[in-house]
């Protein structure tokens, strides 16, 4: 039996992937959690094997979350399952150790084929994002402005962008302000901005956050 977490801010969508995935006989979902800071504390109370986990959470994004879970249980898999496909992020986010990407706009099949390949030990990445993957290594393609980012950057730049001040995000990251502050003008200088409104706009313009955050 596959024990999996389900992790999403909506409501409706963790309804309806635990709908899909209660009628597999061999998967049993175990939670649901609508923040990263839920999550981590379900994973400490329940054995999981596979976490299903959203990118764009409110607070502790998907990214840290997923980070802060793999260090700790490194036997546990997580599919990243978002509607975020552009670069960088897929590539941060399989580097520090998810075992799957789909986008929600993947199929009920898929999705289930995913959770049983990574529970054996298999990588699984949709197909949409396997080919920007190795587009992106071609030679001339056009590359993001954000593809320099380190994923701590990364994460900085889409809790900025959810317009989270820099003591929350300080907070959240448990680090100082000063450093948060670091980070901060080290992605300006990186994309090429000057302001948390220039930034919030070449982040829309790239779709690496949602149109309302």
């Amino acid at each position: 039996m596959i024990r999996l977490l389900i992790v999403d801010d909506h409501d409706l969508v963790r309804t309806g992937l635990r709908n899909i995935l209660d009628a597999v006989p061999d998967i049993q979902v175990v939670g649901e959690a609508s923040s990263g800071e839920d999550a981590l504390l379900l994973v400490r109370q329940h054995a999981l094997d596979v976490i299903l986990m959203d990118v764009g959470l409110p607070g502790l994004s998907g990214m840290e979350t997923t980070e802060r879970i793999l260090k700790s249980y490194p036997q546990v898999k997580v599919i990243i399952l978002t509607a975020f496909s552009e670069p960088p992020l897929p590539a941060r986010l399989l580097d520090i150790g998810a075992s799957g990407y789909l986008t929600k706009a993947c199929s009920a099949r898929e999705l289930v084929v995913a959770v049983k390949s990574v529970n054996r030990g298999e990588r699984y990445i949709g197909s949409e994002i396997a080919q920007q993957l190795a587009l992106s290594l071609l030679p001339g393609t056009p590359q993001s402005p954000f593809q320099d980012l380190t994923a701590r950057e990364l994460e900085v730049m889409m809790m900025l962008t959810q317009g989270m001040k820099m003591p929350a995000v300080a907070e959240v990251l448990n680090v100082s302000p000063k450093t948060v502050a670091t980070y901060k003008y080290r992605i300006y200088d990186k994309v090429g901005v000057n302001s948390e409104v220039e930034l919030l706009h070449l982040a829309l313009r790239h779709k690496l956050v949602k149109p309302d955050s």
